[in-house]
């Protein structure tokens, strides 16, 4: 029997141990790696469809819909989504009870808990349609796990900041003032780039002007480098936190 969260370490015997600095780490660099390799992938190989318009404008950077619309692209992304995806809700629950711990006695903030860890959840399963289903598939479910994914992420962002900002109030351990401002400034910087990147897409589609295609495509990727740079301040959060996978020792009985 394998258990995540256990009670009794007696009777425990580890089989995985690992700090969740180096979990984090990991659960990061799978969708970076990933999407960096769709990119290079997609402008050393099939640069001419990667950066296609609808009304034929000179663009220089594919969008990341098209990046990994195409094989092997999609093969690459859709592999390292899918390791990326289980540790994601993982670190969904983990927060959650983390949450329930620091504000056992404040209504208000266990409510935006709940509320983070449903947008938590909905940011990721946004991702995984988005990732499964590509806008050459079938394109209206591709664009409403986009819209999926992106919203929830802004929420679950929000009110995580709105969350921690309570915790610094009342705490004064470094890593979580540190955690703190970093998810601040990623948030505000998150939701500038989503507004420049959904200025440029308009715009595109309206005047069809040379290069601001491009500009759009340079905004999503920082919309997606930013969110996961969000994600990447769990490094602080559970500093000294291990994640353990164990079996536990049944009785037994002749």
């Amino acid at each position: 029997m394998f258990q995540g969260l256990l009670s009794d370490r007696d009777r425990d015997r580890p089989l995985i141990r690992v700090s969740f600095t180096s979990f984090a780490v990991a659960t990061v660099l799978l969708p970076l790696t990933g999407l960096l390799a769709c990119l290079v992938t997609s402008l050393l190989y099939h640069y001419e469809d990667a950066t296609y318009t609808h009304c034929q404008v000179s663009n220089y950077l594919p969008s990341i819909s098209s990046a990994i619309s195409r094989a092997p692209e999609r093969y690459i992304w859709r592999s390292c989504i899918g390791l990326h995806s289980a540790p994601r809700y993982l670190v969904a629950v983990a927060y959650f009870n983390f949450y329930r711990g620091r504000f056992a006695a404040s209504l208000p903030e266990l409510l935006l808990s709940g509320l983070a860890l449903i947008f938590s959840v909905a940011e990721n399963t946004g991702l995984v349609l988005l990732t499964y289903v590509a806008s050459t598939e079938a394109y209206k479910v591709h664009k409403y796990g986009f819209i999926v994914f992106i919203s929830c992420s802004l929420l679950h962002m929000l009110i995580t900041c709105r969350l921690w900002y309570v915790i610094k109030r009342h705490y004064v351990s470094p890593e979580e003032k540190t955690s703190f401002l970093w998810k601040a400034r990623l948030f505000f910087f998150n939701i500038s780039c989503c507004a420049a990147a959904a200025y440029f897409f308009r715009r595109h589609n309206k005047y069809c002007e040379t290069g601001v295609y491009t500009l759009f495509a340079v905004f999503e990727y920082l919309v997606v480098f930013s969110n996961m740079a969000f994600h990447m301040t769990a490094f602080w959060d559970f500093g000294s936190t291990q994640v353990m996978v164990a079996t536990v020792t049944e009785d037994k009985r002749y």
